[in-house]
């Protein structure tokens, strides 16, 4: 652009400047108000009872989420076992799922549920526990927190829960938009339902992040074009 106006005899004007400074404003904004989601892996300390007595374990887990409509579906993955059996597990003899626990803008919890186990367990090893997947609605609107809660596992008739004992730290949190109902005390409409297995690496809504794209690219317009009338009218005068 300098060489341009050495080129032409002119120099940029000072409203032209100004214009474009503006229009570089406007584009941080954009990147500043996209939409904030944060995800990280987290160590929570299970304590089970089971039919023969207490056993404890400590998985690293993660939920993600992936916009939905105005829902988000929620995959929470286990990356070690927990508990055991003190017999083989046949194929597709254990079902797992999960409480999701809510905070922040919402309360409540989310239930997640996962596939039978698609091969056998042997005994006195630990239970790899599938992907655990369910839906969650947001009412409110807001920062909302996701943290790993009770995990049950149903096994030859019998139930083990485990519940975190570490107080552990959300695995996401999300800024929501919802209907605008009130909050209630299971978070928004959930529901859980078997995962295939698949990671989610997406988070957070995308909608927000193109109006907000939209917006800065209306203002840069904008901007550009007071800078061309200013320019033409500095050289008419």
């Amino acid at each position: 652009m300098a060489r341009f106006y050495e080129q032409h005899g002119r120099r940029p004007s000072r409203a032209a400047g100004l214009a474009v400074a503006v229009a570089m404003a406007a584009g941080s904004a954009v990147m500043l108000t996209a939409p904030a989601a944060h995800a990280e892996v987290i160590d929570v300390n299970y304590q089970c009872k089971t039919p023969i007595g207490n056993k404890g374990a400590v998985s690293p887990i993660d939920i993600k989420s992936t916009p939905s409509g105005g829902a988000y579906k929620l995959v929470m993955s286990f990356q070690k076992g927990v508990s055991s059996s003190p017999v083989e597990l046949g194929k597709g003899a254990m079902k797992p799922s999960a409480l999701i626990q809510l905070g922040g803008a919402e309360s409540g919890t989310v239930p997640v549920a996962g596939p039978p186990n698609d091969q056998a367990i042997p005994a006195n090893t630990p239970i790899k526990i599938s992907d655990l997947s369910g839906t969650y609605t947001p009412k409110g609107s807001g920062k909302v927190t996701f943290t790993a809660s009770t995990l049950t596992i149903k096994a030859l008739g019998t139930t083990t829960t485990c519940t975190p004992s570490n107080h552990p730290k959300p695995s996401l949190s999300l800024d929501v938009k919802g209907s605008g109902g009130a909050s209630g005390s299971t978070g928004g409409s959930a529901t859980g339902g078997a995962s295939a297995g698949g990671q989610l690496p997406q988070t957070g809504p995308a909608d927000s992040a193109v109006a907000l794209g939209t917006l800065g690219g209306t203002v840069l317009l904008a901007g550009a074009a007071g800078a061309l009338w200013l320019t033409r009218r500095h050289q008419r005068v």
